[in-house]
């Protein structure tokens, strides 16, 4: 049997973002045991680590990180070395819906890991809990560093934003080595149709208009997935625990340009047709405007965002193009699913 250097858990890890990080893991550490731990949730394809399933450092779990017995046998029986805590719920539109179900996940699901790790005969070396810049809450003109309030303005970053408080107290109390980091908007290959960049190009791709949220101009600052996962990896070895980073970009693009670019992309229609391939609709409940965020303190230990936006959205738009049927098995099933038991709750 092959001995492994480290051992790194991975909650989420058929995500999105989480499958770009197990398969970088896997690729870069062919000594390291990477395992995975992932209940494969609507938003999450197996497809997404095919090229990895085979190799003998990668390990799937099917399960759920609410599930405190199965989550404790994880940490008594394996020596966990690393953890990068992804799993959540992570839909705005949905939050709203079910709020209840993104408590029980991103607050209870932490809340099962930390307690499991921390009290493990071999207490992981890093815990490190991927956030969003959404707990900063919106601004038009202020730069949010690690020091800024936080001030959620939906049910989605208020579970976050819980879910921070609960890693924090596990360094102010014990000492757990934990690390935080909140990234802008992730966008890349194999992202999910709820999310802007897909959503749009799902549509485009079967000849649907874009749909714009509300009439009040909105923006984003986009990172490349290959960016965040080297800012993450990064992290692992320099970031110093009980901190928290920021993982930020400076491409900021307005809902509405963005709509127009794709729309070039795909349709290839002069700038006089964009318009007619544009559809408004009433907007959320709660509206951020923006989420700029300063990364600085990241960069001092060395991390830049190598990939421009207009090659970025390039490979983006190519695999969308290439993979029109990828998540075909999971947009049936969509974004919002609660049980009657949490909507009576609500």
């Amino acid at each position: 049997m092959m001995e492994f250097g480290r051992t790194v858990l991975v909650t989420g890890g058929s995500g999105f973002i989480g499958s770009h990080l197990v398969c970088r893991l896997v690729n870069r550490y062919p000594n390291w045991r990477i395992i995975n731990l992932d209940m494969l949730d609507y938003c999450c394809s197996a497809r997404s680590l095919e090229n990895v399933e085979d190799r003998i450092n990668y390990t799937f779990i099917r399960g759920d990180v609410c599930n405190s017995r199965l989550v404790s046998y994880i940490f008594n029986t394996i020596k966990i070395d690393i953890v990068f805590h992804l799993a959540a719920k992570t839909h705005v539109d949905s939050s709203f819906v079910c709020p209840s179900s993104f408590q029980q996940v991103n607050v209870n699901g932490t809340r099962v890991l930390l307690t499991a790790a921390h009290r493990a005969r071999h207490s992981p070396q890093r815990f490190i809990y991927v956030s969003t810049d959404e707990v900063y809450g919106s601004s038009l003109n202020k730069v949010f560093d690690e020091s800024s309030p936080i001030r959620p303005s939906n049910p989605y970053s208020a579970t976050k934003a819980a879910a921070e408080y609960l890693v924090k107290s596990y360094w102010i109390k014990y000492k757990f080595p934990t690390i935080i980091t909140r990234s802008n908007n992730i966008y890349g290959p194999r992202q999910y149709t709820e999310k802007v960049i897909p959503r749009f190009l799902s549509l485009l791709q079967v000849n649907k208009k874009c749909t714009i949220q509300g009439t009040i101009p909105k923006s984003r600052h986009f990172l490349f997935i290959d960016d965040v996962i080297e800012a993450f990896l990064m992290l692992l070895e320099k970031g110093v625990v009980g901190e928290i980073y920021n993982v930020g970009t400076s491409c900021e693009i307005s809902i509405m340009e963005l709509a127009k670019e794709l729309i070039k992309m795909m349709k290839n229609v002069p700038d006089c047709e964009l318009n007619d391939w544009l559809e408004f609709v009433p907007d959320r409940p709660q509206v951020d405007l923006c989420y700029p965020i300063s990364s600085e303190k990241l960069q001092k230990l060395g991390w830049r965002p190598e990939v421009p936006w207009a090659e970025g959205i390039r490979q983006t738009v190519e695999w969308y193009q290439q993979n029109p049927g990828f998540w075909s098995d999971a947009a049936d099933q969509g974004p919002i699913s609660c049980h009657l038991e949490n909507a009576n709750n609500q």
